[in-house]
């Protein structure tokens, strides 16, 4: 029997999002029975023919009629919105995203933004260069994290990572998705879908970090900001699509929320003179939540435990369910 092949197409801009020859290397000397085949994107569709497993960014829909012997597609994102997940799976082929490693530099960035709010930084920032003293201001824009309510809407591996920092900060979390665990777990509150206006009407720091679908396009309208809690701060480090933007505004613009942090946008970047990039309680990052130096060594980790179960024909992890779009709230 021929070697399964593994064809890899990692390339990013930045280092740590890339497969490096070390740990192409290292995969080489753990799997000798595989034979590993790297790629570039525009590549990949010629270059599947004999692929059995496929590790990469993106997949287009369009790849698999040039894959006749692939059986798994495999991604080191948290986010499958981008992945064939319907075709993959009406075509027989298994498709996982990763996990477990996202949470650790997501939580940081998360946190920051909150204490950027809560403590006046980023007033501070925005005003020292033509104030000399606003001390009064932030006397009046600061608020206590400890005894303040985050909650996470979306709450699964990434939330369980963030729950711990801001338990940490003394916070209270509530956690909001369809299937909330069995047993608790992180010192979370967990809510059911179905609450979830109930878990905004008490939360002083709202988490968006759900994945996009039909089910959570503009989810976050004018009628679910207009239940968060007034003053309440709300940060999207989940799909942009999530966020009604116009909605979002307007309760920005009432004073019902007191400020927003955004990872994601819609369109991305937002044009120059968009109103939320100009507005002063908001504060945008370029979707930077998952930078991490030590990102590629986990992926690979996860990839290679996954291979040796795939090799065992035991069932693979994080595999990729099929959207159900009458169910808004997955867990991220």
């Amino acid at each position: 029997m021929s070697r399964p092949v593994a064809l890899i197409s990692l390339e990013s801009p930045h280092p740590f999002w890339r497969l490096s020859a070390e740990q192409e290397r290292a995969l080489r000397a753990a799997f000798p029975g595989v034979d590993f085949r790297t790629a570039s994107e525009e590549d990949v569709p010629f270059r599947l023919a004999e692929a059995h497993v496929y590790l990469g960014w993106r997949f287009k829909p369009s790849w698999l009629t040039h894959a006749p012997h692939l059986n798994w597609i495999a991604s080191p994102a948290a986010g499958t919105d981008h992945l064939p997940v319907a075709e993959a799976h009406s075509a027989g082929v298994a498709l996982t995203r990763s996990y477990g490693f996202h949470g650790r530099p997501m939580a940081e960035h998360a946190m920051g933004l909150v204490l950027g709010f809560s403590r006046g930084l980023f007033m501070s920032q925005r005003v020292q260069r033509n104030r000399t003293w606003w001390k009064d201001d932030l006397a009046a824009e600061f608020f206590d994290l400890a005894g303040s309510t985050m909650t996470i809407v979306g709450c699964g591996s990434i939330g369980g990572h963030l729950a711990d920092a801001a338990r940490a900060f003394g916070m209270d979390v509530i956690g909001v998705r369809r299937t909330p665990p069995a047993a608790a777990g992180n010192g979370i509150t967990w809510m059911h879908a179905s609450a979830i206006r109930q878990a905004l009407a008490v939360a002083d720091v709202v988490v968006d970090l759900l994945p996009a679908s039909r089910a959570t396009d503009h989810l976050f309208d004018h009628d679910l900001l207009s239940a968060c809690k007034p003053g309440a701060l709300f940060l999207n480090l989940g799909r942009a699509t999530t966020v009604d933007q116009q909605a979002l505004l307007a309760a920005l613009n009432s004073g019902h929320l007191r400020g927003a942090a955004l990872d994601v946008s819609d369109p991305k970047p937002l044009p120059a003179r968009h109103p939320l990039r100009l507005h002063p309680r908001v504060v945008l990052t370029p979707k930077s939540s998952t930078l991490c130096r030590t990102y590629m060594n986990e992926a690979i980790e996860f990839f290679a435990a996954n291979l040796h179960r795939y090799l065992a024909g035991q069932p693979l992890d994080g595999l990729a369910e099929v959207p159900d779009v009458h169910s808004p709230l997955a867990g991220g």
